[in-house]
């Protein structure tokens, strides 16, 4: 009997394990934007093809996802921010908010009398936390080589430093606490929210970016409203989730969520923003709702203050 009841256990120990790898990955996984090199005029487009090297070269390393270039042209098109030249600390979070990227890594390609050099930049985008790496090759070598030798460095760097790259977990109850002590005790508003989502052309009954936000807002002690006509203030905007990858049995999507937030009486805007966010899972479904909850959960950060403020 004994027997009988410990190969029972073998399937669910299996599951277990699973998930707790699974967890694993998806602690161990950053997401990854390479800007254009920054070079002289004299070298045509070489700064833009290093950046596509190098990030073909990361997209190879378990544990690194990298942000599509097209989707990085896209996203960043929409602001004053650019693929090249120096960036802040401050315009790093801002890409990070815009892109769902744990990390950014810029670079600067120049000569110095017959060397080559290559001096490459990872700023985190939660922490501000900035590494460096550097590496020269001949003139006659190609800067691919450069790249190659560069990226091993970097690959170090991100690996070794993830502490440093990632801001520390908060707990579901400590980040109520914290947002219930930024709001105080005075009189919140009644909030209605409305978030339709999409994934890939699917409409979803269930939309996981609003159910974030309504929830944060509830925890916090925000009254919801079920109709814009008892509400004081209107949330309503549109959220989307994609397919980004497969890899290793595990599947990433990104998630976008963009919202207006207005009085009821429909005078003025309070605040328009959006987020992108990524997560990883073994489902697609699952990693969508994971994303778009991402996004959702960052959003209600950025909403909780404005709501509260008089």
């Amino acid at each position: 009997m004994k027997r009988i009841l410990r190969n029972r256990w073998v399937p669910l120990i299996a599951i277990l394990s699973l998930v707790g790898g699974l967890s694993e990955a998806k602690e161990t996984h950053l997401s990854v934007a390479v800007f254009d090199f920054v070079t002289g005029e004299e070298r045509g487009n070489q700064g833009s093809e290093a950046s596509n090297l190098l990030t073909g070269l990361l997209s190879t390393i378990d544990g690194i996802i990298l942000v599509e270039r097209a989707e990085l042209d896209t996203l960043l098109g929409e602001t004053e921010l650019n693929l090249s030249g120096a960036i802040s600390s401050e315009k790093a979070i801002q890409v990070g908010q815009l892109t769902g990227a744990n990390v950014i890594i810029t670079g600067r390609m120049f000569a110095s009398g017959n060397q080559e050099y290559l001096v490459g930049k990872v700023i985190s985008t939660e922490t501000s936390r900035v590494f460096g790496a550097s590496v020269k090759y001949g003139q006659n070598e190609g800067f691919a080589s450069g790249v190659e030798a560069l990226q091993e460095k970097l690959a170090t760097i991100l690996k070794e430093n993830r502490d440093d790259l990632i801001a520390e977990a908060e707990t579901p109850e400590e980040r109520v606490a914290r947002l219930r002590k930024l709001v105080g005790k005075k009189k919140l508003p009644r909030v209605y929210v409305e978030i339709p989502e999409e994934h890939v052309n699917r409409d979803v009954p269930d939309p996981a970016a609003e159910t974030e936000i309504q929830k944060t807002l509830q925890d916090v002690g925000f009254p919801l409203s079920a109709s814009i006509e008892d509400a004081d203030v209107v949330i309503r905007g549109e959220a989307f989730s994609e397919a980004a990858g497969r890899r290793a049995g595990l599947i990433s999507c990104r998630a976008r969520v963009e919202i207006q937030m207005t009085r009821a009486t429909g005078d003025f805007e309070l605040l328009v923003d959006r987020q992108t966010s990524m997560a990883i899972d073994l489902t697609e479904n699952i990693a969508a709702k994971s994303a778009l909850q991402a996004a959702g959960s960052d959003l209600a950060e950025r909403l909780v203050p404005v709501l509260a403020s008089p």
